[in-house]
């Protein structure tokens, strides 16, 4: 199997951040974290992921400093996972792939879990892009310079 090869130093926004998130199980402990998961043990059982995998993608989101780990929130021996601020940056990622993935992977009558304003509980609204002065943007809109 071919290595490898690190973005990190790419001149590509998109290509740093792919590095540095690494692989679709992270961006689902991302996403755990984001819903409230700290422990291990919470992790494992949510996402059913071997437990050797699953400490690899943690002590890597620890060092690309997305998650950090704390003191168990309830004073006990144990440690937990929490999103750093760059960790919590990944949010409109998660909401953006959650979106994609509601409109092109589940046919309209297929029940699925959605992401809800918790003041409102209402569901949130799709993400927009828009230009400085308010214009709706589509891909054919932008360019890379």
């Amino acid at each position: 199997m071919a290595k490898r090869r690190s973005l990190s130093a790419s001149p590509c926004p998109v290509g740093r951040s792919v590095d540095a998130v690494g692989d679709w199980w992270s961006l689902m402990i991302v996403r755990d974290a984001l819903d409230g998961v700290r422990r291990f043990s919470d992790f494992l059982a949510s996402l059913g992921i071997a437990k050797n995998m699953l400490a690899t993608r943690l002590r890597t989101l620890v060092e690309r400093e997305i998650l950090e780990i704390v003191p168990a929130s309830d004073g006990s021996a144990y440690s937990e996972y929490v999103l750093t601020s760059k960790g919590r940056g990944l949010f409109p990622v998660i909401v953006a792939l959650r979106q994609w993935g509601e409109e092109f992977f589940f046919d309209s009558t297929e029940r699925h879990v959605r992401l809800v304003d918790r003041a409102e509980r209402q569901p949130v609204r799709k993400l927009e892009l828009h230009a400085h002065d308010g214009r709706l943007l589509k891909a054919e809109d932008t360019i890379v310079c």
